[in-house]
């Protein structure tokens, strides 16, 4: 059982590493470029609204607001960045925390891009892969950049944790 929580605990580590790393990234993005973060409430909205049998919207943004939709989108996105790290600990194997390595990082961040292109996107009447939006190419390439950047941010999460287990044992 101790190592379980352990794998778990680690998992929290890196996934709560990168998730933050990828939010600092929509913030300098924003300062630099003006492209706005996605609005979380809208990601809480959606799962409130799937306890009551609505998958999709269109647009959510003509959904009416829910109590609490900021509070549990941001921390649904948080819990998503810890699976997509749990889902990296389980393919390259808990010694990946021993020496992390850039690779297997990057591609978990690229596999994550399933999340918005084939689910969330559509969920919210953006299209498969933002089909549906003003500009679908140039959504596309943000969401890719800012993946690969949460995919680095799992790669810096991972050495974090590495260090924090060095340092406790």
């Amino acid at each position: 059982m101790s190592n379980l929580i352990s794998y778990l605990g680690a998992a929290v580590l890196v996934g709560l590493s990168a998730t933050l790393i990828m939010d600092l990234w929509s913030i300098i993005r924003q300062r630099l470029l003006g492209i706005a973060p996605l609005d979380y409430a809208l990601v809480g909205r959606w799962l409130i609204y799937l306890t009551h049998g609505r998958f999709f919207h269109t647009p959510i943004q003509a959904t009416p607001a829910v109590s609490g939709e900021r509070a549990i989108g941001w921390i649904f996105h948080y819990l998503t960045g810890v699976l997509f790290a749990l889902v990296l600990l389980l393919i390259a194997g808990a010694s990946w925390l021993e020496q992390p390595s850039l690779g297997p990082a990057l591609a978990v961040g690229l596999g994550s891009l399933a999340a918005p292109f084939l689910l969330l996107q559509p969920a919210l009447a953006a299209g498969v892969a933002a089909r549906n939006t003003p500009r679908p190419n140039a959504a596309r390439i943000q969401s890719l950049v800012t993946h690969l950047v949460f995919g680095f941010g799992l790669y810096a999460g991972g050495w974090l944790t590495s260090l924090l287990i060095a340092a406790a044992t």
